[in-house]
């Protein structure tokens, strides 16, 4: 079993700047890819970043430049820092990890609001 649990979350202005975390405990050791997605009110569920077991990071188009994934291994923790928040970053966020075997395990998610 994996757990993740993420904070964080809050309301924010506009140009403002948060920074999500993300522990992971339990089979750690099989987890291999680490993301962070946002889900915004009446939308899908969208990819944010990710990061390899080997440091690859992936981003999406609309948060490059401004949102840095990262982790810590001796802490366990995935981070997201955001900067230059917009309201049309208002959404749930949610960590997810990727085991070896392909099994995908998610946290309960953290609001962040972004007021204009």
């Amino acid at each position: 079993q994996v757990q993740l649990a993420e904070s964080g979350g809050g309301l924010v202005q506009a140009g403002g700047s948060l920074r999500l975390s993300c522990v992971v405990s339990g089979r750690i050791l099989e987890i291999n890819t680490k993301a962070w997605y946002h889900q915004a009110p009446g939308k899908q569920r969208e990819l944010v970043a990710s990061i390899t077991s080997g440091g690859s990071r992936i981003y999406a188009d609309s948060v490059k430049g401004r949102f840095t994934i990262s982790e810590n291994n001796a802490k366990n923790t995935l981070y997201l820092q955001m900067n230059s928040l917009q309201p049309e970053d208002t959404a749930v966020y949610y960590c997810k990890g990727t085991s070896s075997n392909g099994m995908d395990h998610w946290g309960k998610g953290t609001l962040v609001t972004v007021s204009s």
